[in-house]
């Protein structure tokens, strides 16, 4: 399984961008991200950006996986998932749209 982390870009030079991941410098590749910009928050697999974060979405991605560090350590989720707790599950659009339509079964 490959999880997305997110990154802050200090530099960008062409496709390439300098970051600071988990205090740690390091690279990414910013082929599928051309309009970030350093100081923006970029989600980053296997070295390569895939998408420009806002802070808060950064923040809350950060949180969601130092909870599940934590519960890995034999600890607890703490507030990690605040965000999905304060709300009731959404279905996506289409399985929505269906339900709405009275279709039940696949």
């Amino acid at each position: 399984m490959c999880v997305g982390i997110p990154v802050q870009l200090l530099a960008v030079d062409g496709i390439r961008g300098d970051v600071i991941e988990d205090g740690r410098p390091g690279l990414v590749d910013l082929s599928l991200v051309p309009e970030a910009r350093p100081g923006d928050w970029v989600l980053a697999f296997l070295g390569a950006a895939r998408e420009v974060l806002t802070p808060e979405a950064a923040a809350q991605i950060s949180a969601a996986l130092g909870g599940l560090r934590s519960l890995m350590a034999g600890g607890d989720l703490g507030d990690a998932f605040a965000d999905l707790e304060a709300r009731s599950p959404q279905l996506p659009p289409h399985l929505q749209a269906a339900l709405d339509a009275g279709k039940t079964r696949a």
